[in-house]
């Protein structure tokens, strides 16, 4: 029998990876002769590094970057080694390349910073282009960005700099680095020219869950400014920098992204991502399966165990467990999810989805809960797998989805 342990993290709890390695003890307890592929995930926010690391065998980077005010910081990235498919069915090729697995809150995030100095007038992204930097040093061929828990709101100019694209003031004056949000005004010209040239042959794929436009009553600056530390008269002139912005990238660079869903993530990032670096921006969770090659991994499976801290509405409407539940059915393999809460909703939304919702405290309170998830979730695994080999969890017709033990 093989057995795929793909959960996200089971947030306050455990790590992806602790959920995965709790999964598999169970699945030894009921049978100590399965074949187990562990492979923890995640959406592109946090905890995507750490999940694509171990599940890929990847390394760990750390690299010395500016934080969102300027300060030195250490910031860990993932440097992978994942299949690429071209072509399908028979005639499918496979090659492997290095990909890099980068968190923008590393560099340039949010918990960076003491509350005190929240400001996105003056924070910057140029932490999280220099991060891409050294990706493309240490010969990554593909990137994976997620830019969940930004401190910023300068449209990602500040990481276009680090990258070699230059912004020039109203006098024609070089614009030095970083630029932050409140400068986003005096910028009069963009020159791609000097940009890294890697670039070009290296794809950046963002992972975006939001569809905010760049400016607006639903743009960075109005929606998420307030969070980031921004008064009323700042979000108004950062949604005017943002404006400015855009104008100049349609005037310079004939390019228009502004009202492009999810140009609006993480203060505009989204939006200079793909202005200055072409980049495009996917759902997190097909990204990062697509990295993992978890459609070659989960052929032959028996099942697929899934799973995370909350089943609920947000789990219906993409994140890692539907996701999951979704590429394990394309090739008939069954999906099961395990969870800390299961909600009524969620269990309505994905009944179509997964062959069995399991609550792993289910009676306990809370605390206790979260405080035993890891034997919880490794014993409600031992029972899932015994009641799901003896047919349990099948429906009177099941749908084709190959033998139950391999």
């Amino acid at each position: 029998m093989k057995v795929i342990c793909a959960p996200d993290k089971f947030k306050g709890s455990l790590t992806a990876v602790e959920a995965a390695a709790a999964m598999a003890r169970g699945v030894r307890q009921a049978f100590p002769q399965a074949a187990i592929d562990l492979c923890p995930l995640a959406d592109g926010g946090e905890g995507t590094v750490a999940a694509m690391v171990s599940a890929t065998g990847g390394q760990w980077r750390e690299t010395r970057v500016a934080g969102p005010r300027g300060q030195a910081v250490m910031a860990a990235w993932g440097l992978c080694k994942t299949v690429n498919t071209k072509g399908t069915g028979s005639g499918a090729e496979q090659a492997s390349s290095l990909t890099a697995v980068i968190e923008m809150a590393a560099a340039s995030g949010l918990a960076l910073l003491p509350p005190e100095q929240h400001d996105p007038t003056l924070t910057s992204t140029l932490g999280t282009g220099q991060l891409i930097a050294s990706a493309l040093d240490a010969g990554a061929k593909r990137i994976i960005l997620g830019i969940g828990g930004s401190a910023t709101t300068d449209g990602g100019c500040a990481a276009a700099q680090a990258l070699g694209v230059r912004f020039f003031d109203h006098d024609n004056q070089l614009i030095a680095p970083p630029i932050t949000g409140a400068m986003l005004k005096s910028i009069a010209r963009i020159d791609l020219s000097q940009r890294d040239p890697r670039l070009a042959t290296t794809p950046i794929r963002v992972a975006c869950d939001v569809t905010n436009p760049l400016t607006g009553p639903q743009g960075a600056a109005q929606i998420y400014g307030p969070q980031k530390g921004a008064g009323p008269d700042q979000v108004t002139q950062l949604d005017a920098g943002l404006t400015h912005l855009a104008h100049c990238v349609r005037n310079c660079l004939n390019r228009d992204f502004a009202d492009q869903p999810g140009a609006g993530a993480a203060g505009g990032l989204g939006f200079g991502l793909m202005a200055f670096c072409e980049a495009q921006l996917r759902p997190g969770i097909d990204m990062v399966l697509e990295a993992v090659g978890f459609a070659a991994r989960v052929t032959a499976a028996a099942c697929v165990l899934t799973g995370e801290g909350r089943l609920d509405a947000q789990t219906a409407s993409g994140k890692t467990v539907l996701g999951v539940a979704r590429a394990a059915t394309k090739q008939g393999v069954p999906t099961l999810a395990l969870a800390g809460a299961v909600t009524p909703q969620a269990r309505r939304a994905l009944a179509s989805e997964l062959v069995a919702m399991i609550e792993i405290g289910e009676g306990l309170p809370v605390a206790e809960s979260m405080t035993r998830a890891g034997e919880l979730l490794e014993a409600a695994t031992t029972a899932a797998m015994t009641r799901f080999e003896g047919g349990a969890y099948w429906p009177a017709e099941p749908r084709d989805a190959g033998p139950r033990s391999k």
